[in-house]
């Protein structure tokens, strides 16, 4: 027998439909739901109607348990401020707009059903078998997924809540979150989600449908209806935008949006340096900002790919956060895995390559390494700038004036006493010949500056140093033309 299976309706009659419709289509006997009927969407009372002509069988959610007892909240499970205030929203619309005889009729469901169809025992569940709100996430560890398993010893266990859908076999047994049909799946499409099983002399097997449905339709309802435009955004874009905080790092991850706007931290603020940092500007369809923000990309987590090309160094920096020195092993990258990091960044998004170290310059391939990288990102090669010189120079000369790349070196201070200090002696000197000579073979070059209680009277110093005409600093030979970036950072293990 083939069967279909799908999870919170959420008041999205017009889901609810295209289930019904596509699920026959598909040859589907029987037609099972998972509870959580209301939530998210405005027209609750919709859905009853169609359960019943479509010979729907219904369990209880959370959702439809507090409602037919009339409880303040939908007991959703969720235990961040910020996303009880969005489940309280939308809580309070619904049970606002249930009619008594819904309301009393999800009071009648059972909050699970064993069943057993053509040989396969089958469990139904709303979140898991630990409990009626449990969050059954894919990426929960291996002893939890078979911690919920064991409870049930039935072939196939199908589960929803989450809203994620997923299926895997742990330990023999089947489990299916079947996703929902009230709201996109966090993954960028307007598609709903739900399982056909299809089941036969003891075996079974599950497809996860992705379906299409009039979201513009559910979007106008909840817009006539007054819902928050949070919720609609979902809706529209296929991004959640609410209860976030619910969400493991795996699944959050997947998602456009990571983090409450109000959970930034209020004593950091980025710098729009032009070192690759962009504005948080996601707004709603109102043009009002949105109460979330996408981590990656944004000031908080440039798309910067840091990748250690090797670990050894011709320095020995007492604050050095790798512990790189000359006899430190140099666990060199090789070029195709260095290649195929590049490719894999590209394929994430990422917008700009940072190769570090150790000292990359002494990485024998590294002329091969940019060259394949700047073909595709732009790219910094962070570099003490003390091997800039003779024939590891002139393996540079091929990628001189290269739009994508930049050479980031940094300076202690504006004197050799205080850079030399933590780096060795007679390193300042080098690192000036260093930038003049990467200069002079038309490498661009950038300096940052880490701000600490002994430089931090040369900081100003630092930046005329670097602003001097070339050949006029103190007998060093060129040198870039643009004022240094000064990154001031005062505690912590530093860089380059």
């Amino acid at each position: 027998m083939r069967i279909a299976v799908c999870g919170g309706t959420y008041a999205n009659p017009y889901a609810l439909r295209a289930f019904l419709d596509d699920a026959r289509e598909r040859g589907c006997e029987r037609l099972f739901c998972l509870g959580d009927l209301g939530g998210f969407g405005a027209e609750m009372d919709a859905l009853w109607p169609l359960l019943r002509e479509g010979g729907v069988e219904c369990i209880a959610g959370n959702y439809d348990v507090a409602l037919a007892r009339g409880d303040d909240d939908c007991g959703c499970g969720y235990r961040d401020p910020r996303d009880n205030e969005f489940a309280q929203l939308i809580y309070d619309h619904t049970k606002a707009h249930t009619s008594a005889e819904f309301t009393r009729w999800m009071g009648t469901l059972d909050t699970e059903r064993r069943l057993t169809i053509d040989g396969v025992d089958l469990h139904l569940v709303h979140g898991s078998t630990l409990a009626l709100n449990d969050f059954w996430w894919e990426s929960l560890p291996d002893e939890e997924h078979r911690a919920r398993v064991a409870l049930s010893g039935a072939d196939v266990v199908l589960c929803t809540h989450s809203g994620l859908p997923w299926q895997r076999r742990v330990d023999g047994t089947l489990v299916v979150n079947v996703g929902v049909l009230g709201k996109p799946a966090n993954d960028g499409t307007r598609n709903v989600w739900y399982a056909v099983l299809d089941l036969d002399e003891g075996r079974a097997s599950a497809e996860l449908v992705p379906l299409e449905y009039d979201w513009r339709a559910q979007a106008a309802s909840m817009t006539g209806a007054g819902l928050p435009q949070a919720f609609i955004e979902t809706i529209q874009t296929g991004w959640w935008t609410t209860c976030l905080e619910i969400l493991p790092p795996t699944e959050r991850s997947t998602g456009r949006y990571h983090l409450y706007r109000s959970s930034l931290p209020e004593g950091f603020t980025p710098a729009d340096d032009g070192w690759g940092a962009a504005p948080l500007t996601d707004h709603d369809g109102d043009g009002g900002e949105l109460s979330v923000i996408p981590l990656f990309g944004s000031p908080y987590f440039p798309a910067r790919l840091w990748i250690y090309t090797n670990f050894h160094c011709n320095l020995a920096c007492d604050y050095c956060a790798v512990a790189s020195s000359p006899q430190a092993r140099p666990r060199s990258l090789t070029l195709p895995v260095f290649c195929d990091l590049v490719d894999e960044a590209v394929e994430e998004r990422f917008v700009e390559l940072y190769l570090t170290g150790g000292e990359p310059m002494l990485h024998p391939e590294l002329p091969d390494m940019l060259t394949y990288a700047l073909d595709r990102l732009p790219t910094v090669l962070l570099t003490n700038a003390m091997l800039l010189s003779g024939a590891r120079l002139e393996r540079l000369r091929p990628l001189a004036g290269h739009p994508n790349l930049v050479l980031q070196t940094s300076l202690d201070g504006a004197r050799a006493a205080t850079h030399d200090r933590h780096r060795g002696r007679g390193s300042w000197q080098r690192t000036m010949h260093g930038i003049a000579a990467a200069m002079d073979l038309d490498l661009p070059v950038r300096v940052a500056l880490t701000e600490t209680p002994e430089n931090t009277a040369e900081i100003g110093e630092v930046a005329d140093l670097l602003s001097e005409p070339r050949g006029e600093r103190r007998g060093v030979r060129g040198a870039t033309d643009a004022a240094p970036r000064i990154r001031r950072r005062r505690d912590g293990h530093r860089r380059g």
